[in-house]
């Protein structure tokens, strides 16, 4: 049988740095015209001679599912930015590996099963109170969703992991996490960086970021284990400091304070900025379609009617999940997704050699023109369960794939719809900034305001 495997295309760059610029301006632009230009498997490199870094990037769905499911074992969190990642928040969940990972999965995963996330709901819908009552009282007639879901987001899942001390770290984080995200981006794609110990004033001002958020979780940690742990407590902390030993059964040593401390960051991390990502494209979107809007308020009104959403209601509410669901298809929170491979291997059909620095683009695989339809148009109908079955299954992938997906796409997924259900029942949204601005780091971040006027429905 004659050899198919293709070599890798190459996006044509500048003579000495290659496509360094592209990126570092536009990386997703740069990777939609190189799917574009190229096809499904591109190569690209970017930086000088003797600092030139060279990164596959792979655009189909069904290369998407080799790398994260089928071969996953021959692609590992080895690159550069995971290495960052880890230095600064630690090697919780999202960044270990090995055994490492395979245990704190052990130990985490009864914590995210559907039924235990189900138990948060009233706390997600306590902070959407929260927050539409400070709109009110403070009768706003616009909003930026963007920070304001930044911040729901944050409490939400502050307060599911550390209960009552929510308020002791929700303004640290604030202040702290977007200094260590900017940091771990610029160092984790740059060809070169400079030792972390060098005393620059980019060193000094992460480092600083990073003492003070460890800080603030040991603190809250020891002031816990100090107190002991009231069965009526369920909050994350809690239920993480019980995990493993002999009295759960499960045969693993539980976390120390150090491995406490490191999911609690990454929780914090993962668990906001993803879930932030999605509700604010997702009321921009709306504000921007008012059919759409249309549909949403009367499923919310015939369902609902008036009264707090729960967990039971997330299936009884399709329109508004095939919404969010086309949202998270334009605005993946996770744009850009990076492994390393061990060995040499075929990905739809193109060699890539052992080492390769390897890059998932679901910004790009949710616009891929074999997918999808007109893939820049906002349409929640792709989302019927006849559409969806009708699709690869990577061809919508926001929350990784294979044995490394999000542990949290249930938390995300409740808190999205009960948070969006309760808003839209409350506020019609009409959207003042139509275009909003966009970067990749760690997570999609919008760059600019995406302002809305809000109309009270109910009082």
């Amino acid at each position: 049988m004659a050899n198919t495997t293709r070599t890798v295309p190459e996006l044509a760059g500048m003579p000495l740095i290659g496509s360094l610029l592209e990126l570092k301006n536009d990386s997703l632009g740069t990777f939609l015209k190189a799917c574009h230009e190229h096809g499904d498997v591109v190569r690209i490199t970017a930086g000088p001679p003797g600092m030139r870094a060279t990164i596959h990037c792979v655009f189909s769905a069904e290369g998407a599912q080799q790398v994260l499911a089928t071969q996953s074992a021959n692609f590992r969190k080895d690159n550069n930015f995971y290495e960052e990642l880890r230095v600064s928040f630690g090697n919780g969940l999202l960044t270990s590996q090995d055994d490492d990972y395979l245990r704190q999965r052990r130990l985490v995963q009864p914590l995210f099963t559907r039924r235990a996330v189900d138990t948060y709901a009233a706390a997600i819908a306590a902070e959407v109170d929260r927050l539409t009552g400070v709109w009110s009282a403070e009768r706003r007639e616009t909003v930026d969703v963007v920070h304001e879901m930044g911040r729901l987001a944050l409490r939400a899942v502050a307060r599911i992991i550390l209960g009552t001390d929510v308020d002791a770290a929700v303004g640290i984080v604030e202040r702290c996490f977007p200094v260590l995200a900017s940091y771990v981006t610029k160092r984790g794609y740059a060809p070169r960086s400079v030792p972390r110990e060098w005393p620059t004033p980019g060193n000094r001002k992460a480092l600083a970021a990073h003492e003070e958020l460890y800080a603030v979780c040991d603190r809250i940690i020891a002031d816990r284990r100090a107190a002991g742990t009231d069965e009526r407590e369920r909050d994350l902390l809690t239920l993480l400091m019980g995990a493993g030993g002999e009295e759960d059964g499960s045969g693993v040593d539980g976390f120390d304070a150090t491995e406490l401390r490191e999911q609690v960051l990454v929780f914090l991390l993962a668990g906001h900025e993803t879930t932030a990502t999605s509700l604010a494209f997702t009321l921009h979107l709306l504000a921007r379609h008012p059919e759409a809007r249309r549909r949403v308020h009367e499923e919310l009104d015939r369902v609902l009617d008036g009264r707090t959403p729960g967990a039971a209601d997330l299936d009884e509410l399709p329109y508004l999940g095939q919404v969010l669901k086309e949202s998270m298809r334009l605005f993946p929170a996770a744009p850009a997704i990076g492994r390393r491979a061990v060995e040499e291997c075929e990905i739809d059909g193109h060699l890539i050699p052992a080492g390769a620095d390897v890059i998932l683009a679901p910004w790009v695989t949710h616009r891929h023109p074999r997918y999808w339809e007109d893939p820049e148009r906002f349409d929640p109908d792709r989302f019927t369960p006849e559409a969806e079955a009708a699709r690869p299954r990577y061809a919508w992938y926001p929350f990784g794939g294979g044995p490394r997906a999000c542990i949290g796409q249930h938390f995300s997924m409740l808190e999205s719809v009960i948070a969006l259900a309760m808003i839209l029942q409350r506020y019609e949204l009409e959207a003042i900034d139509t275009h909003v601005p966009l970067d990749s780091a760690i997570t999609l971040q919008a760059v600019g305001p995406a302002r809305c006027r809000l109309k009270p429905r109910r009082g």
